[in-house]
């Protein structure tokens, strides 16, 4: 079955850096645009990341923008985000997300697969 692993979490101080990584199987990663998100307590699961199958294009949340830089790895079926000058506000589980979708021409209907890790915590203390 398909599975997504984050690590990388923990505590790490206001201005700190922290890398997260997620390692998918069960899927052909290549096919997949992966995603972080992340949700802090009270608040609404917010996408901070995405990045398209061959890495060619990303897009973030403004409020991460200039700090934080999504990659991944086609081969090691692995995607990253470098968080940098993080503040407390960054504090919140982050998940990673695989998506694809493709339209069949012969059942003229769409597919959609959607796949979400576990999540890891990230702390900013300050």
């Amino acid at each position: 079955q398909v599975q997504l692993v984050e690590s990388g979490g923990g505590l790490v101080q206001q201005g700190g850096s922290l890398r997260l990584s997620c390692t998918a199987s069960g899927l052909t990663f290549s096919g997949y645009i992966m995603s972080w998100y992340r949700q802090a307590p009270g608040k609404e699961r917010e996408l901070v990341a995405q990045i398209t199958t061959s890495g060619a294009s990303v897009t973030y949340a403004d409020s991460v923008k200039g700090r934080f830089t999504i990659s991944r790895e086609n081969v090691k079926n692995t995607v990253y985000l470098q968080m940098s000058s993080v503040k407390p506000a960054d504090t919140a589980v982050y998940t990673c997300n695989a998506l694809s979708a493709y339209y069949s021409d012969s059942e003229q209907r769409s597919y959609e697969y959607d796949y979400w890790g576990q999540g890891t915590q990230v702390t900013v203390s300050g």
